[in-house]
């Protein structure tokens, strides 16, 4: 019998809406969840009320890494970007499966170092690179994780993910709207050329996309890797 017939009984199907903090900053885990159609962000609070992303999780991952990381807590927070669901799993079945030492725990692994690697490369994209560039590799990111072209998004939450000023974002958005490469209007971003928003991301998008599938294949992404 594999993970997935094992754990299938104990899967349970919960809608995730946009803004929805899935667990706090500290908080004692008691479930890990695998996003299926939701995005949701990994961001890091600060004491002034501030917050950056740290990364995204989609259909490509789980959130809740520490839990077999050794520890039931994380400094980060999770907050849903994109609405959507995703399979919620309590603790006690996933720590059996996981101390089963077969495929779960090895891709398990395979994502953390993946995830790990997006952690490190959005941290030095967000010292070194343009609020218009991070907005395109979020946009990437974003869409990569998605079956539609259409993401609902707040400048107010897509500011607090990259950790810079609402008027940056507006103004960032703008640009990219007057070069026809997405519609913004209303917390709605349609993306109308994907090429162009790969011709002006800086090179974070790639170093994170090509190791993720170098790691972990196409898992998650509807994209072709030479798009």
């Amino acid at each position: 019998m594999d993970a997935y017939a094992r754990l299938a009984p104990h899967l349970e199907q919960v809608p995730l809406s946009l803004g929805e903090v899935i667990y706090e900053a500290h908080a004692t885990l008691t479930h890990v969840f695998f996003p299926t159609t939701a995005i949701v962000s990994l961001q890091y609070m600060m004491k002034n009320g501030r917050s950056a992303d740290m990364g995204i999780v989609g259909r490509d991952g789980v959130l809740g890494i520490a839990v077999f990381m050794g520890g039931d807590t994380t400094p980060s927070r999770a907050v849903v970007q994109c609405a959507g669901e995703a399979l919620a799993l309590e603790l006690k079945f996933f720590r059996e499966e996981f101390g089963r030492v077969g495929a779960l725990h090895r891709a398990l692994l395979l994502y953390t170092q993946s995830l790990l690697t997006q952690m490190s490369q959005t941290a030095v994209c967000n010292r070194l690179h343009s609020v218009e560039q991070q907005l395109c590799r979020w946009l990437l990111s974003s869409h990569d994780r998605l079956e539609t072209d259409q993401l609902i998004m707040t400048q107010e939450l897509i500011a607090n993910m990259l950790g810079v000023r609402r008027e940056g974002v507006s103004v960032a958005a703008n640009r990219l709207q007057l070069a026809g490469l997405i519609s913004y209007k209303r917390g709605h971003i349609v993306i109308l050329d994907r090429l162009g928003l790969e011709q002006r991301v800086c090179e974070c998008y790639q170093v994170v996309r090509t190791e993720c599938t170098r790691l972990l294949g196409n898992a998650g992404s509807r994209h072709d890797t030479n798009n």
